[in-house]
């Protein structure tokens, strides 16, 4: 039997009985849409993160998309964010009408490299948009200071990172407003789509909700053009179930980066590197390999599943040809897309299969 990168199957069955008697009862209460579970869940997630307020969206798209808006950001605009990440990061911000600017990564962490990140600060910019990338919270102290300096927001893109710290601050927590995803593979997620921004502004949330449907406080009568973005009933009932285990199902993950990190010393290849300050969730185990192919290869050819993060740096898509970027404006990023692959690391797997994984990779070396 092959190994997954992702066993969402396992985590099911333990789960099994609790969620059937969830989902049962969002559908026994025929309540599907702004019901009493999406509510609770946003009072929950707030009350983990240390905000004061939750938002319950669509998805982690629509998260920054309305973050974003709710913060009057748009055309004419410039935003700062990472190359190095999922396409949504920087897409929302064009999404708005406003112009991504990138900066590069930093070599250890993959996240932003903040000692560049003033040399693109210019009089259009308005936000700045960190990414804690697979997991691992960037200094978010530091990029507060920067912008403080410059009057910037700040929107937290936590997708991959909820229940990760940064010197005792929760992702999400620090920023203006903080960005989650609920997309079914992350640390939290559904059997769907969903998604939450978190803040300590109540005008800003109550701009969100008003943005989230369709622009109006009061049904039928519309302040604003809004979006349609809401966290169904079904799908909160299943996050507050498997909410309830998220720290442990953490904390199982670094155990498991733990054990990769003991069991690959020594290789030609570089680790997931480690900010000292960061208490990282390991949403993704990612290597960095100039031999990834062939790495990927001798993982398939024992059944065991692995994947690229990311193959393409967002400077260098075809989508944001327009923003006139080149081949070797950000090196680190563009080196990380050659290199980086992820392979399994979740709560369920065993530390057999972690050894047969690693011995695996040990034999491209030999």
């Amino acid at each position: 039997m092959g190994i997954p990168l992702l066993d969402l199957k396992a985590q099911y069955l333990s789960l099994k009985e609790e969620m059937d008697q969830a989902i049962l009862q969002v559908l026994d209460s025929a309540k599907f849409i702004f019901g009493p579970e999406m509510k609770t869940l946003e009072q929950e997630i707030a009350r983990y993160c240390g905000v004061g307020e939750a938002v319950a969206v669509g998805n982690g798209t629509d998260a920054l998309v309305l973050a974003l808006k709710s913060l009057g950001i748009g055309p004419g605009d410039e935003v700062i964010t990472s190359p190095f990440t999922f396409f949504a990061s920087a897409e929302t911000i064009a999404q708005v009408g406003a112009t991504p600017v990138f900066v590069d990564v930093d070599p250890v962490t993959l996240n932003l490299d903040l000692n560049q990140l003033e040399k693109r600060i210019t009089p259009k910019t308005r936000a700045i948009i960190p990414v804690h990338i697979f997991g691992q919270m960037v200094d978010v102290e530091r990029v507060l200071e920067i912008a403080a300096r410059y009057d910037l927001k700040v929107i937290e893109d936590a997708a991959q990172a909820i229940g990760a710290e940064y010197r005792g601050h929760k992702a999400g927590s620090v920023g203006h407003a903080g960005t989650f995803s609920f997309f079914p593979t992350k640390n939290l997620g559904g059997y769907g789509d969903g998604g939450m921004v978190v803040t300590q502004d109540e005008h800003l949330a109550a701009e969100l909700r008003m943005l989230r449907f369709h622009g109006c406080q009061t049904k039928y009568y519309h302040d604003q053009i809004g979006y349609n973005s809401r966290l169904d009933e079904i799908q909160a009932a299943i996050l507050r179930v498997k909410f309830k285990y998220l720290d442990t199902w953490n904390e199982a993950r670094r155990e498991k980066a733990a054990v990769y990190d003991q069991l690959l010393q020594g290789l030609p290849l570089t680790l997931p590197g480690r900010d000292p300050q960061a208490k990282p969730v390991y949403h993704l185990y990612v290597l960095r390999s100039e031999r990834r192919q062939d790495i990927m290869d001798k993982l398939a050819s024992v059944g065991i599943a692995s994947a690229i993060y990311y193959p393409v740096p967002l400077h260098l898509q075809k989508a944001f040809r327009y923003l006139g970027y080149q081949a070797g404006d950000f090196p680190v990023a563009e080196k990380a897309c050659h290199e980086a692959l992820a392979i399994p690391c979740y709560p369920e797997l065993t530390r057999e299969q972690q050894e047969q994984i690693a011995g695996a990779i040990k034999e491209v070396y030999r």
